[in-house]
């Protein structure tokens, strides 16, 4: 009985390593370049609005390796936002939720030098002919531009919900 025993274990333990050399390695997350295209937005920063004054201040940092977090507070609201690459679809995805219970959901790309996030064909959506756009662009001196844009009608005009100039606060950046 013992000698069976020990048989068996021998050619269970034949079988995994066999296994294991056979299974091939499984892709490191995070490991395609597109999920690096939305860095240039990590940082502590103070936001501009067009008129100058702050707006308010977002704390966006690397999550779990591939997540980015953002966490704004400005006098009125509250938010935050999980930000991740797709790879399986080759899209990025927002999720934001605020202190007024509003949800948005986004998806997109980054292109030429800047990254586009809409709900345009996401489903879903109560009003077909609303959409929510907003573009992050870098800009040489280390800012980043944030400019969203709404349309009632399905595209064909637009008006901005927020435009903020985010530039790195004193405050200790994330690292």
């Amino acid at each position: 009985m013992k000698g069976l025993a020990m048989a068996l274990t021998t050619t269970m333990l034949g079988l995994a390593l066999t296994a294991a050399a056979q299974t091939p390695p499984q892709p490191t997350p995070c490991s395609a370049p597109e999920a690096r295209q939305f860095d240039f937005w990590i940082g502590d920063w103070d936001v501009y609005v067009p008129s100058g004054k702050v707006g308010g201040t977002n704390r966006i940092e690397r999550m779990y390796g591939c997540v980015i977090h953002e966490s704004w507070k400005s006098a009125s609201i509250e938010g935050q936002s999980m930000n991740v690459f797709d790879p399986d679809r080759g899209v990025w995805h927002q999720t934001w939720i605020d202190s007024n219970a509003g949800l948005l959901v986004l998806e997109g790309a980054f292109r030429d030098g800047a990254m586009t996030m809409s709900d345009r064909n996401l489903p879903g959506k109560k009003d077909a002919l609303q959409v929510n756009e907003i573009t992050w662009t870098p800009n040489a001196d280390g800012s980043v531009r944030q400019h969203w844009r709404v349309s009632a009608d399905g595209g064909k005009t637009w008006t901005t919900s927020f435009d903020g100039k985010y530039v790195k606060s004193s405050r200790p950046q994330p690292k």
